[in-house]
């Protein structure tokens, strides 16, 4: 086992690339965009163990927020699917860049970690300790369909760019519960656990036109997309997919459902054999009426705002024995004989000096996101889960002792909450400042 490996800060030069120079700060611009993806043919689902689907039962999408303050684009997409590899967004951006000029830090693709959506790209990191979930060969017809959809829809958001308004808010939901079920030994599990650490809190983005008509409904939520199990055969967008549609229906507007800190919180109704079981309409009470109420609170818009984009890098140390890919290369720093340090991508999004949102490629637990929410200078801090593809689940040091899926199916050691902690914080009270 390799020492302790220092956290690093490496800032990305790429600044230059985002904003026009000498450019100034205007009013705010946006649009959204919203694209069926659902496939015409049977796919494998991701998820759980290898299966396919035998029909539909509610479509699934790629929504597009578009941001322009007159010096910065921002482009925030969230995807109704499990999850993908990092090598799939470095695939998919240097492709936009190739298109577009758009730089790569100036797009976010999230997905809503449904289990029941296909799979898109090869196996990530965090499945090799599962390879019976990939006996198949990759779907690359479905990736590549994916992956240009999203890349149009960004070029036709672009086109839309209108004058908005920015109001930002939260609200409450119990439609989640913690899911690492401990014994009398203080060993855990995969379970449900009403004693557990959970955030419910919602975060909400509202941007609207000049007239106070909406554009788009940005909800984050710490929720696994798991209601559905494994018996499950039919697509569909889980709780984030069916209480979008729900909500876009009130709003007459796309919502981005973008998942949080959801690394171990899981549905009140968790892996359900079919829709009956899982209860799936009742999370548009649990959840969507909830975020429909927060989005009437929500008062004081905006139509002046400043965005600020930058990249930090934390290395923190792979387990001992843990295997890696080779399109993941520029993950990894490797000494020789040793196992080397992951070096894991966090992004920041700084509007105005009252909002942070931070990223990261990975299953959080909730504590770590509600401890770095609570040291943040910042009036509202928001963290967006599963950022650009996936390296696995980032537990607390406290949920490695305690053993149990996650640290066991993950690339990281004990050290990865305080090495990310390190990274962040810092940033937040000084740098991002």
């Amino acid at each position: 086992m390799m020492q302790q490996i220092t956290t690093a800060i490496v800032a990305m030069a790429a600044a230059c690339a985002i904003s026009s120079a000498g450019a100034q700060p205007a009013g705010l611009r946006a649009a959204a965009v919203k694209v069926d993806i659902t496939p015409s043919s049977s796919k494998y689902l991701l998820g759980y163990g290898e299966r396919k689907n035998t029909g539909v039962h509610d479509h699934i999408f790629t929504r597009v927020v578009a941001l322009d303050d007159g010096a910065t684009q921002f482009f925030l997409a969230s995807s109704d699917v499990c999850e993908f590899s990092p090598a799939v967004y470095e695939e998919f951006a240097a492709q936009l860049k190739k298109e577009t000029g758009i730089d790569r830090l100036q797009v976010w693709w999230t997905t809503t970690h449904t289990h029941s959506a296909p799979e898109i790209g090869p196996p990530s990191v965090a499945d090799l300790t599962m390879p019976e979930r990939h006996t198949h060969p990759t779907d690359t017809e479905y990736t590549a369909f994916v992956e240009r959809t999203l890349i149009d829809a960004i070029k036709e958001a672009r086109t839309k760019l209108e004058p908005a308004r920015l109001v930002v808010g939260t609200g409450y939901s119990a439609a989640n519960i913690n899911r690492r079920a401990t014994d009398l030994q203080g060993h855990s599990s995969l379970g449900l656990n009403p004693d557990g650490p959970v955030d419910r809190r919602i975060n909400l983005l509202r941007l609207e036109r000049p007239d106070g008509t909406p554009i788009a409904l940005v909800a984050n939520y710490p929720i696994h997309a798991t209601s559905l199990g494994p018996e499950n055969l039919m697509i569909s967008g889980d709780v984030p997919g069916v209480v979008a549609a729900y909500v876009e229906e009130k709003i007459s507007a796309p919502m981005l459902f973008i998942n949080g800190a959801a690394g171990n919180l899981a549905p009140i109704y968790e892996t359900r054999r079919n829709f009956s079981d899982a209860h799936i309409t009742q999370f548009n009470s649990l959840l969507g009426d909830r975020i429909l109420a927060a989005n009437s609170a929500m008062k004081a818009p905006v139509s002046e705002a400043r965005l600020r984009l930058s990249e930090r890098i934390v290395e923190t140390p792979r387990r001992h024995g843990y295997g890696w890919e080779e399109a993941l290369n520029s993950y990894l720093r490797v000494a020789p004989g040793g196992d080397g340090a992951i070096r894991l991508p966090v992004r920041f999004l700084i509007i105005n000096d009252d909002l942070a949102i931070w990223s990261a490629p990975v299953e959080l637990f909730c504590e770590i996101s509600m401890d770095i929410r609570a040291r943040s200078p910042y009036e509202h801090t928001f963290y967006f889960g599963y950022g650009n593809g996936s390296l696995g689940y980032l537990p607390t040091r406290q949920a490695f002792a305690e053993g149990g899926y996650e640290p066991g199916t993950g690339p990281f050691t004990d050290s990865v909450e305080e090495d990310l902690k390190n990274v962040v914080i810092p940033y937040l009270q000084g740098h991002g400042r």
